[in-house]
């Protein structure tokens, strides 16, 4: 059950904890964000990135690659368009990159599975 739908039903943070399993005072905070105005609270802003312009050109050296380019080298070339970025964050990006290009060509296992008489 979510915390605020505990909240409303039982009107008390402490009895709200124990439907959502969790302290009361996540409860407090939870209802004091939501009475600011706020939807979840401590929930911050994505801010911007330096490598936010370069993305583009990220995944296109990953997808030529097949995933298999090294973040340094994508960093050297990087560099060379006028990145002001450090390499640090260009390892970052390449790894996010990458997870995502892995995990929409993920194999699937599938046994096989005989069908009884067909097979010895």
């Amino acid at each position: 059950m979510e915390i605020l739908e505990a909240y409303d039903l039982t009107g008390s943070s402490r009895d709200a904890d124990e439907l959502a399993g969790c302290s009361h005072h996540t409860v407090g905070r939870y209802v004091a964000a939501r009475a600011a105005g706020a939807l979840v609270p401590g929930a911050r802003p994505v801010r911007a990135s330096v490598v936010d312009p370069f993305r583009g050109k990220i995944e296109e050296l990953v997808e030529r690659s097949r995933g298999k380019i090294r973040a340094d080298v994508v960093h050297d070339k990087l560099v060379a368009m006028g990145y002001p970025g450090a390499a640090r964050t260009t390892r970052r990006a390449v790894a996010q990159t990458k997870a995502a290009y892995g995990a929409g060509r993920r194999r699937v296992f599938r046994p096989w599975v005989p069908e009884p008489g067909m097979w010895a």
